[in-house]
């Protein structure tokens, strides 16, 4: 059956930040994979690593999330300025057990997003935190005028302030973030948000702590005390491979784990659709987010590295499960805003591994490459039945229509016909990333092995587009108007 595109009816806008990153103090992902100091051999532009830069600037990275995470909750952000030989060390309880010097902390982070032409998304520390140091924090980073934070930020050798676009209130408040009820957090959150002040015209985006996965009533409880105080409020939830078992192998899997991991990663249809319900509730307007900071697969670690540093390969598998992840965001984008893939560099489902001085760009990454297109486009509804393993996105920006498919069959190729309507085409571009075996991956010793490439086998005649994806891959076709 051939897929009805309804370019001429209007749709929701799909917002850049759900293409967002997460970057926290866990294992290598700021030492090492952001940060090398300023003293490496490996390039640098103050101490931020320059390759890590240029491959997430190619991917239009437009928000960062950081220090947490766990790491959030235990961040006391004035042991993160000044002099960085006089900053305290610290011990990393949560990941690994390991001591930090403090070298990255809040300048490092906007200069890492400078580099990028990011936004910030910053995340308070509510579970050992103060009001007042989180009052503080805000000041400092965000006051243009004559105040005591203000002062010690132009000490610290930054005069002009930052502009703080997202602030959340806590992380994982029912967890690691202080094992709260919901209605003690809501009640917390009312008082802590009260601080976040905005200091200028911009206004704060303040984000609550939401549900972990299904834990609906956090959500009810959360929403009924306090949503006229916030403008989001998170979820997380990760993919797995199997909810009954220790975290399962990343390479070398048996069939049925792919077809359990991708089966976990739909379900955040499922879940966004009944916290959605539960938000409407009390706020039937949709003006708070559903805010997804913490998504993407969760593996083992690779052997004979440490345990807590959630160091995992990276597969077309887990390209499979960002592709079909991003297409349920682009249906929910009424009510999703912003989502965060964990994490941006050598952590769970990452962008980017490095080694040393080298550097891979993972499957995941080449989705994500492939899917810059939908970044503030307009949503363009279909209908029509697709095949049981494949699904797909259309958008529209700039007088472009970008169709992204997913065939997450690991045997067959697949077939779709998408009747363009009324949409006049000039010429159109395609890119796939595919792979041979269910485990296809990069390397450090083959770094291409999966990755972006030119996509011919489609064909585009009298507004029909007609395409054939091989089994395991992710392709987007670029029709220009």
């Amino acid at each position: 059956m051939t897929i009805k595109v309804l370019t001429g009816k209007k749709g929701p806008q799909i917002s850049k930040y759900i293409y967002g990153q997460f970057a926290e103090h866990l294992g290598r992902c700021i030492y090492e994979g952001v940060w090398v100091g300023e003293d490496s051999d490996i390039p640098n532009n103050k101490g931020i690593r320059l390759d890590v830069v240029e491959a997430l600037k190619d991917i239009n990275v437009p928000v960062v999330r950081w220090p947490g995470g766990c790491f959030a909750d235990e961040y006391h952000w004035k042991d993160g300025i000044g002099s960085q030989i006089d900053r305290k060390t610290i011990v990393n309880t949560h990941w690994g057990g390991v001591v930090e010097n403090n070298h990255f902390g809040t300048h490092e982070f906007f200069h890492l997003l400078d580099l990028l032409g990011a936004d910030a998304y910053v995340n308070g520390n509510v579970g050992s935190g103060t009001v007042q140091e989180m009052q503080e924090w805000v000041e400092y980073m965000t006051f243009e005028g004559e105040s005591p934070m203000a002062n010690l930020r132009k000490e610290n050798g930054s005069e002009k302030a930052w502009d703080v676009k997202f602030f959340g209130v806590g992380n994982e408040s029912w967890g690691c973030g202080g094992n709260m009820r919901p209605e003690y957090y809501a009640d917390l959150y009312r008082r802590y948000q009260t601080y976040v002040r905005d200091y200028t015209d911009q206004h704060v985006y303040k984000i609550a702590c939401g549900p972990n996965i299904d834990d609906y009533n956090w959500m009810e409880q959360v929403m009924k005390i306090a949503a006229p105080f916030m403008d989001g409020i998170s979820l997380h939830h990760y993919a797995l491979a199997s909810e009954w078992e220790d975290k399962r192998p990343a390479l070398g899997f048996p069939e049925k784990e792919w077809h359990s991991l991708i089966e976990s990663a739909l379900k955040m249809d499922e879940l966004i659709t009944k916290h959605s319900t539960i938000m409407d509730k009390y706020d039937p307007d949709k003006r708070v987010g559903l805010i997804v900071d913490e998504w993407g697969s969760w593996l083992d670690v690779e052997k004979g590295t440490n345990p807590g540093f959630l160091y995992q390969q990276n597969t077309i598998r887990d390209a499979m499960v960002a592709s079909l992840t991003l297409n349920i965001f682009h249906r929910h984008a009424d009510r999703v805003r912003m989502a965060n893939i964990a994490q941006m560099v050598n952590v769970l489902q990452a962008m980017l591994l490095t080694e040393g001085e080298k550097m891979i760009k993972t499957p995941t990454y080449h989705v994500f490459d492939l899917y810059k297109y939908h970044q503030d486009a307009e949503l363009v509804d279909t209908y029509g039945e697709s095949k049981t393993f494949v699904d797909y996105t259309v958008s529209k920006k700039d007088g472009n229509l970008a169709i992204s498919i997913c065939n997450y069959s690991v045997d067959t190729s697949e077939s779709l016909s998408f009747d363009l309507n009324e949409f006049t085409h000039t010429s159109a571009e395609g890119w796939i990333v595919a792979g041979d075996v269910m485990d296809a991956h990069n390397s450090f010793d083959d770094t291409d092995k999966v990755a972006k490439k030119a996509f011919k086998d489609y064909n585009l005649e009298d507004r029909h587009l007609s395409v054939t994806l091989p089994p395991m891959s992710v392709a987007t076709v670029l029709i220009k108007g």
